[in-house]
């Protein structure tokens, strides 16, 4: 069994602190608040009214369990066949015209006024008498008589009506209504037409268009859009739109039935009445009531988890935001999506989630909050069987496959290997219910292609929530881990020697942590920059000292001051240059509250009968809080002695090794943070196997022992 020196588990974002009854009243009053919160705006946006969220086909199978109808309803027609019908009501229509009476006598009387204008203007006709004009007035108007009892309409109208295909209208006159083909009706361009090319043969055009026509025709039929436009609606409300009656109870599809066009028109019509069914005002309490104590359950799940194993998330209020805002968001836009009938729900990329988790957090929480969330937002599905068994295996391949981001192209890798997940197990979905391959709706698979493409997003989202939460991901880490920095390039420039010792505990902590399966990157980044403090005073220091030692100079004090401040400093020039702060804990832990032993032992030996104030030979600290800080220190010390060694054996390293880390275990560095004895133990043997192979220790050869009769033979001097 582990023995853990500290019990609570540490968030490798958030370092753990010791709390009062304060700070755990405050923690508790976060915990309940946010949960109260995420749970009202989560049912805020669920959908009230009942959904019909199937997805079918005509000529596939349905995919889930028997649909029976819940209440009554008529059977529609499709909407082509409607579509038809309307269309041949509104060619059957006969629109209505009033007739205006005056236009027909004013017309024939302007008729004459024109006629004599014109006689009087033109040479050819002034030759004819009036006797021979006469035939000509007479025809016109005997013409204009017949075009005007037809009815005479615009042209607009006229070929409107043309183009919708009306085959009859109705004239109004003096309030009585007669049907007239429309073939029979003149617009009156068509009007000029039929009277210049009526009876060519006895009269002549020529004379014809000597009495200008057009200027005696004129509509004398007006359409009444009003009473048109009543009719006709009144006619298409009277179409008969049910072909058929399901009753309440009556099964509409089986399982695997094939959806035939019968069955299409019942799916379709049940579909139109649950989503025009009207909640009434007793039963929308009882929904909002079983909602909010669904999700309610789930969030108090959710947070109950944090609390037994990452309680150190609630005393860090950005670790509990990130986890519950990413729930909130998802849910609350798959539940829009659901209400709104916006596109399909399987293209939220809902593994968005664990893998920001995972990123920044623990792979545990990603998991159980990933299942928290599928769970939310199946309770907007009509059938979440299959969503919940497709998000929860595309969430577990997600998290395995990004492990540690550490570059661009894993963001790729895992979207690819999620999109993969999504079409493989659906495919297998629909062969266990009896699909066969054939039948298989393919217009799934874009949907899990978009939902891939939407999880590239997830690389700039991360650098987005880094910089609202003050997360460090492990590109970052990688970034700041490049020696090209301008810290780690100055480091290297003033103090080679220290830089040379950083790269040693960088690569010694980086095996250490992979033993312990702690977090590699965050460790080796760490180490890099825990003592760029000694580019102040980099002399001080024992890796860059040459013939010179400055502290044979100094007191005890003043040397212990100089060898201090290479922590503050340290952090200072972090802050200078923008280090994460989980980066400025490492500067600070990796001595603890430790003292400057070296100088602390020579203050006691000079002044033996004084008690001596610790507190200038004591690093600032605080004691590492997290398994990464633990190992940096341990390794750190490790490194740093074993340069002190006058032969590499391995006696002589793992003697050094237990030395040191026992050391920092007796005085209690380690008492705060979540290491085990085990972990101890694996991490000095994974030193002492490092520092052999780095300063290549040999085994002592034994002497070659001489045989008995040849001792025997030497002379007494010898022996």
């Amino acid at each position: 069994m582990e023995f853990r020196l500290f019990k609570q588990q540490t968030a490798p974002n958030a370092p753990k602190t010791s709390i009062g009854k304060q700070q755990k009243r405050a923690v508790w009053i976060r915990l309940v608040l946010t949960v109260l919160v995420s749970t009202f705006i989560v049912v805020y946006f669920m959908p009230r009214s009942a959904t019909f969220n199937y997805e079918y086909r005509e000529g596939y199978p349905w995919r889930y369990g028997d649909l029976f109808a819940k209440q009554k309803f008529n059977i529609e027609m499709s909407d082509s066949a409607i579509r038809a019908q309307e269309d041949s009501v509104r060619r059957a229509f006969q629109p209505y015209f009033n007739v205006n009476a005056t236009v027909r006598p004013a017309m024939l009387s302007k008729l004459r006024s024109v006629e004599v204008n014109t006689l009087g203007s033109d040479d050819k006709v002034k030759a004819l008498s009036d006797k021979e004009m006469a035939p000509y007035v007479a025809h016109v108007a005997q013409l204009l008589d017949t075009v005007y009892s037809h009815g005479v309409v615009s042209p607009q109208i006229y070929d409107s009506l043309q183009n919708v295909g009306v085959r009859a209208v109705r004239l109004i006159n003096n309030n009585v209504a007669r049907s007239v083909p429309f073939s029979s009706i003149f617009s009156t361009q068509s009007a000029y037409q039929f009277i210049m090319n009526h009876d060519r043969e006895r009269f002549s055009p020529n004379i014809l268009a000597r009495l200008n026509v057009n200027l005696v025709l004129e509509e004398n039929a007006r359409l009444d859009p009003d009473k048109s436009n009543e009719e006709c609606e009144d006619q298409l409300s009277h179409i008969p739109r049910g072909v058929g009656l399901v009753v309440a109870g009556e099964r509409i599809v089986s399982r695997g039935e094939i959806v035939t066009p019968e069955i299409y028109l019942k799916l379709k019509s049940y579909d139109k009445v649950v989503a025009d069914e009207k909640l009434e005002n007793d039963r929308l309490p009882y929904i909002i009531s079983g909602q909010f104590i669904m999700v309610l359950i789930i969030m108090s799940v959710l947070a109950s988890f944090v609390f037994l194993f990452r309680r150190d998330y609630w005393q860090n209020w950005r670790c509990a935001l990130l986890l519950y805002l990413l729930v909130v968001v998802f849910s609350v836009v798959a539940s829009l999506m659901v209400s709104q009938h916006f596109y399909h729900i399987f293209m939220v990329p809902v593994c968005f989630v664990p893998i920001i988790i995972r990123v920044f957090l623990d792979s545990r929480t990603a998991f159980v909050f990933h299942i928290g969330m599928v769970l939310i937002i199946s309770l907007v599905l009509t059938y979440p069987y299959e969503f919940i068994l497709l998000q929860v295996v595309a969430g577990l391949i997600a998290i395995q496959t990004l492990r540690e981001l550490q570059q661009r192209s894993q963001v790729f890798q895992t979207a690819f290997f999620v999109t993969i997940s999504y079409v493989v197990f659906y495919i297998a979905y629909e062969l266990t219910v009896g699909v066969s391959l054939e039948e298989i709706d393919r217009s799934n698979f874009t949907y899990f292609l978009i939902n891939g493409v939407c999880l590239l997003f997830t690389y700039p989202m991360l650098w987005a929530l880094e910089k609202s939460f003050g997360f460090v991901s492990d590109v970052t880490l990688v970034e700041l881990s490049n020696i090209n920095h301008p810290l780690l390039q100055m480091l290297s420039e003033s103090c080679p020697g220290t830089f040379q010792h950083s790269m040693q505990v960088a690569n010694l902590a980086t095996e250490v942590a992979k033993k312990l399966d702690a977090k590699v990157q965050l460790v080796r980044t760490g180490a890099l920059y825990h003592d760029i403090g000694k580019t102040r005073h980099p002399g001080y220091f024992t890796e860059n000292q040459g013939n010179i030692n400055p502290h044979t100079r100094l007191s005890a004090q003043r040397s212990a001051a100089a060898i201090i401040e290479h922590v503050t400093y340290g952090v200072e020039l972090a802050s200078q240059y923008n280090l994460p702060d989980i980066i400025k804990r490492f500067i600070l832990t990796h001595h603890g509250r430790g003292k400057v032993r070296y100088f602390y032992i020579s203050y006691k030996n000079e002044h033996p009968d004084e008690e001596v104030d610790e507190a200038p030979f004591t690093y600032p600290g605080p004691n590492p809080m997290t398994a990464e800080e633990a190992i940096l220190m341990m390794c750190d010390g490790v490194e740093a002695a074993s340069r002190s060694l006058k032969e590499y054996t391995e006696d002589s390293v793992s003697g050094i090794v237990d030395k040191i880390v026992d050391a920092q275990m007796n005085e209690g560095f380690f008492n705060e943070c979540d290491i085990t004895l085990r972990d101890i133990s694996i991490a000095k043997s994974t030193m002492k196997d490092r520092l052999k192979i780095i300063y290549h220790t040999r085994i002592s050869y034994p002497e070659l022992q001489p045989k008995p009769e040849e001792e025997a033979s030497k002379p007494e001097a010898e022996k």
